[in-house]
């Protein structure tokens, strides 16, 4: 039986490649659409978990893992021999930037260095990690051509770039439309009709260079607005103007107008990296991205402009930020999730440390600062206690969770840089509060 009518009849069994916030919700659709998958990643205690039933990302509930594990469907490995036993194998692995700022492919590589000795004929591979335009076919098909078998001949490479939103209450996995390009007709109408049976809608591109550019204007769209935004902020912040009482009332227009709100700077798998990738991509054409490059300026400027605005707020009250308490609120990227990648709260603790402030932070959702690629600070969360607010110098809201009782947090703050305009519904003490 050849692969599309195994995709059909849901024969084909599915390897996804990295078990994240993006690989393991995807994984979870296909159980229960009937489809047998094998997980694969290199984490051994991801795998255990998943092994055992639990779950380890916040809005992925144990019940669900539970029963996706005791469906019979799944099991998950470190082990990407594998890979020989599925059909069709979907990548989604990070892809970060090094620090100067240029693509970051080694996950991709290495994922393609362990595929391509258990690949065979008739096999699909779809690419589902964020990058710019080629690497599909200029990364991911040479290394797995290592294998002696002919792509777009043997086996079908596409890519579909993951559209994953976590914890979004409108969208999820199933409901978010799927673009997927390939640069074979058969590759991409096998693509299509493996995602159609998970994803409510896909749109087919003409190629994979094309999906991927996709994908990157999609966050270089957001990555532009929030930077124009965040710019409006300081600009009306020397005015005296509210920049957020000026957004509710720019989003009344029912045209020509999308609100994006400003922040303490851009996290996230996606904003603050997937810009850098055309820009890095555009010097092989000898073109340069002076809005995408502005924009990163802006946003990656604006944990230093935060963190001016607490200096301030202490100068006002008669502190010095060296030698002050500081407590930062969140250390999730946004709100009401456990992902701290590339959050902003780790650059605004680090710029505060090397200012000689003492850092603190709560974050009921990830109770210990993991290592990350850039950071390595070492904190657990402090309990959000009346005593405990009351003994620091200045409260930073960075992260503004749903959980947090911001009545109770100003009450029994000495003073509180609110970066998200979380405390806006609170009536009393406003004269404890500055917005940055």
């Amino acid at each position: 039986m050849d692969l599309l009518n195994k995709i059909k009849e849901n024969k084909a069994v599915v390897g996804v490649v990295g078990m994240g916030y993006v690989g393991l919700p995807l994984l979870m659709e296909f159980v229960e659409q009937g489809f047998k998958t094998i997980g694969f990643d290199i984490d051994k205690k991801k795998v255990e978990k998943l092994n055992a039933g639990q779950s380890y990302i916040k809005h992925i509930s144990e019940q669900r893992i539970k029963a996706v594990r005791d469906s019979k469907l799944f099991e998950a490995t470190t082990d990407f021999k594998k890979i020989s036993e599925v059909d069709a194998v979907l990548i989604a692995v990070p892809t970060p930037l090094t620090k100067q700022r240029e693509p970051d492919m080694s996950y991709i590589t290495g994922t393609a260095e362990a595929l391509y000795p258990n690949i065979h004929k008739g096999q699909l591979i779809v690419l589902e990690s964020s990058t710019y335009p080629g690497t599909t076919e200029e990364v991911l098909k040479p290394i797995l051509a290592k294998s002696g078998l002919t792509p777009d001949v043997d086996f079908w490479v596409a890519f579909s770039p993951e559209r994953e939103d976590p914890n979004n209450p409108k969208y999820n996995t199933r409901t978010i439309p799927k673009v997927v390009g390939a640069n074979n007709e058969y590759a991409r109408q096998v693509s299509v009709a493996l995602y159609e049976k998970v994803i409510v809608k896909t749109i087919p591109v003409s190629s994979s260079q094309a999906a991927e550019a996709t994908k990157l204007l999609e966050n270089i769209f957001r990555s532009v607005n929030i930077a124009l935004v965040n710019e409006m902020k300081m600009i009306l912040d020397k005015m005296g103007i509210d920049v957020w009482e000026v957004i509710q009332a720019a989003s009344t227009k029912p045209f020509g107008y999308m609100p994006f709100y400003p922040g303490p700077g851009l996290g996230g798998h996606c904003i603050p990296i997937d810009p850098f990738y055309l820009t890095w991509k555009a010097r092989e054409y000898e073109m340069s991205t002076r809005f995408i490059e502005l924009a990163g300026e802006i946003n990656t400027s604006m944990p230093f402009w935060v963190v001016q605005k607490v200096m301030d707020a202490l100068n006002e009250h008669g502190r010095s930020l060296k030698g002050s308490k500081i407590l930062v609120l969140g250390a999730a990227y946004k709100k009401d999730i456990d992902d701290p990648r590339e959050s902003p709260s780790f650059k605004l603790m680090e710029i505060l440390l090397e200012k000689g402030a003492t850092v603190d932070y709560n974050d009921p959702l990830i109770p210990e600062l993991p290592s990350m690629r850039m950071y390595d600070i070492k904190r657990k969360s402090v309990d959000l206690t009346p005593a405990n607010l009351a003994s620091y110098d200045c409260v930073l809201i960075s992260t503004d969770h749903s959980v947090y009782d911001w009545n109770l947090i100003v009450e029994h703050s000495r003073l509180v840089v609110d970066s998200r305009n979380a405390t806006k519904d609170v009536l009393s003490h406003r004269d404890k509060i500055v917005k940055a």
